[in-house]
């Protein structure tokens, strides 16, 4: 533990100097539109989009962020990522074993004086659940806990994801999760609606954790019960920042961390893997490589084959949910939006929206202190409650309709010139019962 805090305090000093550089190698420039640090809101024009620009007044409230976050966005990211968690909320675990007998943790968050026992809700509980998928690495982080904390002083019920061996969780099988398999995904979600099949189901997902989010979305397509989700800081490209998009400095931390770890579990993933080469890898992509492309098992993958599986953006097209990314341009984990953020998939498909920021760091968004809440919190919140609020309008609208028709084919009269009515065609999946999604809301 002591060389860890040692390594960490390293790490820390080195990237505030490499900040504290890049800042008086800029200059000081301040300007008016500095101070009200914009953003820019990129979508495809739509019913649900107009009503968001509309109706989420949070969007815009980022500007009142202390200059200090706004010129050292490294700084404003370790204190996210290596901050202490938050107090005020508390964490009751419950294990979940898979179909193939592996262990993942679900950890629900509650408020300190509630009673400290395995969450075990009403079957008909309609209160909503926001499942939170943290970072790939497993590092339960300060604004995670802080999301949580939001979700609940707002009404929701607050899962963490923890995936196998992550968090603490024990490896009871020698498979490790790769990048973006959603099968424990989906299982755990399949869990949570059968415990509370009435409530809606949301999610949001922290810096590399998107990446699995955007997997299972995409696999599941309308049948994901997922009612809106949203991705903060998401890493859109990750084979390209395996390979070499990820700063040094960040790589090393990430390296380092990643590798103590799975040194916990040396002696049982020596069945699999060449442990040898795991403790010496010295990038990501070398360990990656080494965990789930170079085992010992016959149908090893290729690098290349591994992300054809795992790639986040693999079937993008099969979302069918509201889906909002929230970016920074100077996020120094991710690197330059021109690069890593696909702008085309946002101009393009009606089910993606895009906030991108001038300041914020990854999955930093830090507003005037420390001790306030994360401004990519409250627009995460505000984003899941307009989409409901729209679909509720919509689905009123439609009932309404659906009454008049009524009412004009039993007096007889022939404003259809005769034609009777067709039956719309019922969709086996739940998401189509909390949301009339046949009524397009991308017109």
């Amino acid at each position: 533990m002591l060389a860890w805090a040692a390594y960490t305090g390293a790490f820390c000093l080195l990237l505030l100097l490499w900040s504290c550089k890049r800042w008086l190698r800029a200059g000081l420039r301040a300007s008016v539109e500095e101070v009200e640090a914009g953003y820019q809101f990129i979508y495809k024009p739509s019913a649900l989009a107009n009503y968001l620009v509309r109706r989420c007044t949070t969007f815009h409230g980022f500007g009142r962020a202390l200059w200090i976050w706004k010129t050292f966005p490294t700084l404003q990211t370790l204190v996210g990522l290596l901050g202490p968690v938050d107090k005020g909320v508390q964490f009751v675990r419950e294990y979940l074993q898979m179909s193939d007998e592996g262990l993942v943790a679900l950890d629900w968050a509650v408020q300190p004086g509630q009673p400290q026992r395995r969450r075990r809700a009403s079957s008909y509980s309609t209160v909503p659940i926001l499942l939170v998928i943290p970072n790939s690495f497993g590092k339960i982080t300060r604004n995670t806990s802080k999301m949580c904390l939001l979700a609940l002083t707002h009404g929701y019920q607050a899962v963490i994801f923890n995936r196998r061996s992550h968090n603490g969780c024990p490896l009871s099988t020698v498979k490790l999760q790769q990048f973006g398999d959603p099968n424990d995904l989906r299982e755990v979600i399949q869990y949570i609606r059968h415990c509370q099949p009435s409530s809606r189901l949301f999610a949001a997902g922290e810096g590399t954790g998107s990446g699995l989010l955007l997997s299972y979305l995409g696999e599941c397509g309308s049948s994901s019960y997922i009612a809106a989700a949203c991705c903060i800081s998401p890493v859109f490209r990750m084979q390209d920042w395996y390979e070499g998009g990820c700063p040094w400095l960040w790589k090393e931390i990430l390296l380092l961390y990643q590798k103590m770890q799975l040194s916990r579990y040396i002696s049982a993933l020596g069945q699999t893997i060449n442990t040898d080469r795991l403790l010496g890898s010295r990038t990501l992509k070398e360990l990656e490589e080494v965990v789930f492309c170079q085992s010992k098992a016959l149908n090893s993958l290729t690098w290349d084959s591994y992300w054809e599986r795992n790639d986040p953006l693999r079937d993008i097209d099969e979302v069918a949910v509201p889906v909002l990314c929230i970016c920074s341009q100077d996020d120094p984990v991710r690197g330059g939006p021109q690069t890593t953020v696909p702008f085309e998939l946002f101009e393009t498909n009606p089910h993606f929206f895009l906030l991108l920021t001038r300041h914020g760091g990854h999955c930093g968004f830090i507003k005037e202190d420390l001790s306030s809440t994360i401004w990519s919190h409250s627009v995460l919140l505000d984003f899941f409650k307009s989409t409901v609020d729209f679909f509720a309008v919509e689905e009123r609208l439609k009932s309404l309709s659906k009454r008049k028709g009524t009412i004009s084919i039993s007096g007889n009269r022939t404003a259809h010139s005769g034609v009777p009515c067709r039956r719309e065609q019922s969709c086996p999946h739940n998401i189509h019962e909390i949301y009339n999604w046949q009524r397009s809301y991308t017109r």
